[in-house]
């Protein structure tokens, strides 16, 4: 039975009550299709394990491991990715079977029909008979297996890959009848991977081996289950097998009935910190499932005592938790800044964990992947996400050592950084992607420079706000777009505004002048006297929405989705574009585009995102659109007033305090969008509302035309 300050919010909601659980309106499905790249497995809020199938196929679709155009599984991993761009992990590959021999082209049919998943747990009937059902709690996976015969077999393959992902070494080694450890390393996106295991299962193994030690080692295990279920504890270590062995008490003696409990109360307690109100059952799946989506990254990395191994395979302490999978060109948007408002416990273990990096790395995070610095992707963004916290006064890390690595990662000796320091922009023939470098610079040294205000360093202030406006040496008015410079300060030539050039030859990363020109969130208003005035670039995003959706180039990126013009919401690059309406002073045209974006970008069913969910950056943009709200400059600590798709919200703020949301609707001849704002009986000005006022609690009420 839900809590009764749940039933109050709800009062009117004649079509639907919320009697249920939240978990219920999570459908882990969602974006499984299509390139939204999500997984459907079981995992717990941020956990280690994410214990997930995999079909074995290769190619981009299949980056989390899993496509649900397959109709054929090849294993249950432990480690996935949600919604990246780049396939890697699908570590410790377990695959229950009716014989000792090994399946057909390594896989065994399914259908969609005997396959269900909710938080924290996953099912399928396999077509060998098999019936598997995984759970997991934060470091360990729990399988159940049902065999159809008198005896059951269970495969472990360290060198199972897909994608980018090869091993370089493997081992298992039986420790006695029920007991099985090993690890598997490897190389790919992230390289020099190592994950150590230990399964222990309920039952006594029939089968006797040496240890196996290659890069392809495997193992079939026959057990005696006579009609009974096989259960497997797998636990996850980045230090040894003896660490493996000890992270198995993450779930004890507990049945998998209860960790598969336990798992669901975890989501439960994380989806319960938004409660909505809506009549729109649809309405209502799309948003659990993203704010599902925005729990599964970064992940916990150390072990429970502390220890991980990091890139070097050096061994280290943390004294809280250590994370991994930092897609900060994605979240530094969106999801980051949500955390400060849902993840008040967890948020100042993250950021240790970008300081941990910084202390073996010796510059911060751009994409973290097992401790590893992929370098994927432009910009030093774990700028704005710690000049985000450290503005709105979060505690526990140390705000000097921060500020420190910040400085130390905008002069780095690599990256284009020197020549973009040297020339005030980044030349096109001294690094690629010289235009999205150059105005995400800008906008991270707008960061610090907000932070040195802060701290009173008043000449680092003056020097980064400086370097802040190095997005105006790009800027074009003939065409009135952003683009490359050479070394002399001329315009390359020649120019096409539709030209995508996915290749690290390409003037923009992932797009078209089209999306990136609109890359200055820290000063709209200084773009805005560069077209002209407010009017001007209110026509310019009028046309951004009217061009054409056509693309130029050889090597079109697939990741220009969610295409309406040349807004494309399936990439990152264009999700703050629409509340520029708002700052503008026109927030009856960021309605009309957010309810036309909501509604075409965002469906139920596995084909439901318009673009990979890149860790959660895709959910945490619908998570605060439905609020009515968005950080259009991440670390400004204000949120720009868009048009909420809720009936009416309950925020859990980080201080104990509550938020309510009311949304009173209207049908009258007046422009679309929010008419007024009420902020605790004060009207506001339709513009934004800052983190500090949300944090005093209280009432926010939009009256909105629809």
């Amino acid at each position: 039975m839900m809590k009764p300050l749940l039933t109050a919010v709800l009062i009117g909601c004649s079509c639907f009550s919320f009697s249920q659980k939240l978990t219920k309106f999570v459908d882990p499905f969602l974006g499984t299709g299509g390139h939204g790249h999500t997984y459907p497995g079981a995992t717990v809020p941020f956990g280690k394990v994410q214990l997930s199938p995999d079909n074995g196929n290769e190619g981009w679709a299949w980056c989390s491991g899993y496509h649900y155009s397959s109709d054929s599984i090849a294993g249950f991993s432990h480690t996935h990715l949600s919604g990246t761009g780049i396939g890697d992990w699908y570590d410790i590959s377990v695959m229950p079977l009716t014989t000792s021999a090994k399946p057909i082209n390594g896989k065994i049919p399914f259908s969609h029909k005997n396959e269900t998943a909710k938080p924290g747990y996953y099912s399928v009937a396999l077509g060998n008979g098999v019936k598997a059902e995984l759970t997991a709690s934060e470091r360990v996976g729990f399988h159940k297996y049902t065999f159809p015969g008198k005896n059951g077999f269970v495969r472990f393959d360290m060198g199972f890959r897909i994608n980018w992902d090869k091993p370089t070494d493997g081992m298992l080694q039986l420790l006695n009848d029920s007991t099985l450890v090993g690890y598997r390393f490897s190389t790919g996106w992230a390289k020099n991977q190592r994950v150590f295991f230990a399964a222990r299962f309920s039952k006594a193994t029939t089968t006797k081996f040496a240890s196996v030690t290659s890069p392809n080692a495997d193992a079939i295990l026959q057990f005696a289950t006579n009609g009974q279920p096989l259960y497997i504890k797998v636990g996850l270590s980045s230090v040894s097998t003896e660490k493996a062995l000890q992270e198995l008490s993450d779930i004890g003696q507990k049945s998998f009935t209860a960790v598969a409990a336990q798992a669901e109360n975890l989501w439960e307690k994380e989806l319960s910190k938004i409660e909505i109100k809506s009549t729109d059952k649809d309405y209502l799946t799309k948003f659990y499932t993203a704010l599902y989506r925005t729990c599964l990254a970064p992940v916990i990395y150390s072990d429970k005592d502390g220890g991980y191994r990091n890139q070097n395979n050096t061994l280290h302490q943390t004294k809280g938790k250590k994370y991994t999978v930092f897609s900060l060109w994605d979240t530094f948007r969106a999801l980051n800044p949500l955390f400060t408002l849902t993840q008040p416990a967890r948020l100042p273990d993250l950021l240790n964990s970008m300081l941990d990096f910084y202390d073996d790395n010796g510059l911060l995070p751009v994409w973290d992947l097992s401790t590893w610095e992929t370098n994927t992707m432009t910009g030093y963004h774990a700028v704005p996400v710690l000049a985000d916290a450290i503005l709105k006064d979060v505690k526990g890390f140390d705000v000097q050592k921060a500020y420190s690595a910040m400085l130390k990662s905008a002069n780095q000796n690599q990256r284009g950084t020197q020549d973009y320091i040297q020339y005030g922009y980044l030349p096109q023939s001294k690094h690629g992607w010289s235009v999205t470098i150059t105005l995400e610079y800008a906008f991270d040294d707008w960061c610090i420079a907000q932070v040195a205000k802060r701290l009173g360093k008043q000449e680092d202030y003056k020097r980064y706000a400086e370097r802040a406006m190095s997005y105006t040496k790009l800027f074009d008015k003939t065409t009135g777009f952003m683009r490359a410079k050479d070394t002399t300060g001329k315009f390359v030539e020649p120019f096409d505004p539709l030209l995508s050039e996915h290749g690290f030859d390409g003037q923009y990363i992932e797009g078209t002048a089209w999306q990136h020109s609109f890359f200055v969130p820290h000063d709209v208003d200084g773009l805005a006297k560069l077209y002209g005035g407010k009017e001007k670039l209110v026509n310019k995003l009028d046309a951004l929405f009217s061009a054409t959706s056509e693309l130029h180039g050889a090597d079109v990126s697939a990741d220009i989705s969610g295409l309406i013009g040349q807004y494309a919401h399936g990439n990152e690059p264009s999700h703050h574009i629409i509340y520029m309406y708002t700052a503008l002073g026109h927030p009856e045209k960021a309605a009309e585009k957010i309810k036309l974006v909501a509604d075409s970008m965002y469906k139920t069913g596995p084909d439901g995102l318009a673009g990979n969910d890149d860790c959660g950056q895709m959910s945490a943009w619908y998570v605060w659109t439905s609020l009515g709200l968005y950080p259009m400059n991440p670390a400004s600590g204000d949120y720009v007033f868009g048009y909420p798709l809720v009936d009416g919200a309950r925020l859990k703020l980080p201080n104990g305090k509550m938020l309510n949301i009311q949304v009173k609707r209207t049908h009258t001849p007046a422009r679309i969008g929010i008419q007024r704002v009420m902020f605790n009986g004060r009207q506001m000005e339709v513009k934004s509302i800052s983190h500090k006022q949300l944090l005093q609690g209280g009432t926010l009420v939009y009256t909105v035309n629809k």
